[in-house]
């Protein structure tokens, strides 16, 4: 009974992640920007990394193999969103910066994730987005060390 309802669980996981790339890219789809650009730049939004973020850093963040964030990237830093800077202290290290250009898509697709994220969570009361974000969290948190302890 347990295996099958993980097994449910797991399924309706899955799906609703691919679901969530496509209707995700489907709501920024007026800016060409997919659903792994959106995790990005909004990564890169947030005021606590305004000197940006190293590689390392938002494939941690993230939770993205170095792979699939390079090229990603690459495409970013294309359009100019991105830029990346090398550190003062360290010229070894290099961080991944929006750009002005960035700052400014961000601005304006903004209102296009809230828009998002009101239809995708109509049904959801304040409690029930509470208790959804405390169970993904734990999920994410046990597989993320089921992750770690592979490497």
């Amino acid at each position: 009974m347990i295996d099958e309802l993980s097994n449910r669980l797991f399924f309706r996981l899955y799906q609703t992640a691919n679901t969530l790339q496509k209707v995700g890219a489907q709501a920024l789809e007026s800016e060409q920007i997919t659903t792994q650009q959106w995790s990005i730049l909004g990564a890169l939004s947030r005021t606590s990394v305004q000197k940006g973020m190293t590689v390392s850093e938002l494939c941690e963040y993230l939770r993205l193999s170095r792979q699939n964030l390079t090229g990603v990237l690459k495409r970013l830093e294309e359009r100019g969103l991105i830029s990346r800077t090398v550190d003062d202290q360290d010229q070894r290290k290099r961080y991944i910066c929006l750009s002005e250009k960035g700052h400014e898509l961000w601005g304006n697709i903004t209102p296009l994730i809230n828009k998002f994220y009101d239809e995708a969570l109509r049904n959801f009361s304040p409690d029930d987005r509470i208790s959804f974000a405390h169970y993904l969290n734990k999920l994410g948190e046990s597989m993320h060390m089921m992750d770690k302890n592979k490497q």
